[in-house]
């Protein structure tokens, strides 16, 4: 049986295995009670446009936002037209998180909790 190429899908499947692929401190192993931050995969839709203005001074606000909520932004990935994001977080909670995107004015579709770092070694 044959399955539908689905882009989105594809390119979420895509920044979650270039995480893995990165060998950044981004993992955690998975027996490390002590850290009492986790790993978040945000999902974010815009309009087209939107984030063309994106610069070195609108992050910088952002992370000082985000550093309020105990949160920080560690990565994010972009489809081709920039209309939608895949953001790479860590934080104590989802509501921190959330909390963190409302105050910086940004959407959420979803955030998944992503705890296990499959390796691709």
């Amino acid at each position: 049986m044959k399955t539908a190429f689905h882009p989105l899908r594809t390119l979420a499947v895509a920044a979650l295995c270039a995480l893995t692929l990165s060998g950044t401190a981004l993992a955690r192993d998975i027996g490390d009670t002590t850290s009492t931050n986790h790993r978040y995969v945000i999902q974010r839709s815009f309009p087209k446009g939107a984030l063309d203005g994106l610069d070195a001074a609108t992050k910088a606000k952002v992370n000082q936002t985000n550093a309020r909520f105990g949160v920080k932004w560690l990565m994010s990935f972009a489809n081709g037209d920039k209309t939608k994001t895949f953001c790479v977080y860590e934080g104590p909670t989802e509501a921190a998180i959330r909390e963190a995107a409302k105050a910086n004015h940004l959407p959420v579709d979803s955030i998944t909790e992503v705890p296990v770092t499959l390796d691709a070694h």
